[in-house]
C-alpha cells in the first residue's frame, strides 16, 4: 500500500463525536482546502496533488452532489472548483467570489497574457509592482487626474489578486509571481481574443465584464473561483 493509499483508506475509529463519514483525516483536509480555495498547487504541495490525482474519480463524485465541478490543469498541477449551470432552484454555488472590478479585471487580463507569452520558458512569469502600476497607466480613464487615488486603486487590484492568489509573493520585495492558476482562472481559448475584451473595458462597454452573474462570451469561459 501506497502512502497515498493510506491516506485514501476509509476510517475505522470516528474522527469526532457523531462522525458518520467513511473518508480518512488526509482526504478530508483536502476536501476542505479545495472548498476553500481558490486553488491547489501541486507544485507547492506535490503529496496533496497525489492524493488528488489517485482521488480523482471519488472527490469528483463528492463535489458533483454539491453542484461543483473539479477542474485540473495537469501541465501546471493546479485544481480547483468551478459551479455547474443549472437552471434550478438551491444550486447556485456555496460562496460565488465577488465580481472583479474595472481595473482588476483589466490587470488580470494583461497577466494572462503575460504569463501565456512566458509559457514554456521553464521559469516563473514575476512582474514587479511598479510594472503592474504601469500597465494600469495605460489604461487610465482621462476623468482621473487624481494620482493619489489613481496610486491607491492600482494597489487595491493588486491585493485582489493576491487574495486570490493569482498574484503570489516571491523573496523580493514588491516582486510578484503571476500564478499558473490564472490561466485556469480566465481559460480563454483564444489569447488573440484578450485585446479585444481589454479594449471594450476601456471603452467602458459591460458586455465583457468579468462579474459572476455574466451571460456574455467571455464570462462563460471564466469559472468561478470558489472562495476569495
Amino acid at each position: 500500500m501506497t502512502t497515498s493509499d493510506s491516506y485514501a483508506a476509509p476510517i475505522t475509529d470516528p474522527l469526532f463525536d457523531g462522525d458518520t463519514g467513511k473518508f480518512s483525516l488526509p482526504l478530508r483536509q483536502l476536501l476542505v482546502r479545495l472548498l476553500r480555495g481558490p486553488y491547489l498547487d501541486g507544485s507547492t504541495d506535490p503529496s496533496a496533488w497525489q492524493l488528488l490525482l489517485d482521488q480523482q474519480q471519488g472527490i469528483s463524485d463528492y463535489f458533483s452532489e454539491i453542484f461543483l465541478a473539479l477542474r485540473l490543469d495537469m501541465d501546471r498541477k493546479i485544481a480547483m472548483l468551478a459551479p455547474v449551470q443549472i437552471e434550478q432552484v438551491h444550486t447556485s454555488p456555496i460562496a460565488p467570489r465577488r465580481p472583479l472590478k474595472r481595473d482588476e479585471t483589466l490587470l488580470a487580463l494583461r497577466l494572462r497574457l503575460l504569463l501565456e507569452q512566458h509559457s514554456g520558458s521553464g521559469s516563473d512569469a514575476v512582474i514587479s509592482r511598479a510594472g503592474m502600476h504601469e500597465i494600469l497607466a495605460e489604461h487610465r480613464q482621462a476623468s482621473d487626474r487624481d494620482d493619489k487615488r489613481f496610486a491607491e486603486s492600482c494597489d487595491a487590484a493588486i491585493t485582489r489578486l493576491q487574495s486570490l492568489r493569482l498574484l503570489t509573493g516571491t523573496e523580493l520585495e514588491n516582486e510578484f509571481r503571476i500564478s499558473p492558476a490564472l490561466a485556469m482562472a480566465l481559460p480563454i481559448t483564444n489569447i488573440q481574443d484578450i485585446p479585444r475584451y481589454i479594449a471594450a473595458i476601456d471603452a467602458n462597454d459591460p458586455v465583457f465584464s468579468l462579474g459572476a452573474d455574466d451571460t456574455d462570451d467571455l464570462a462563460e469561459q471564466t469559472p468561478e473561483l470558489v472562495q476569495e
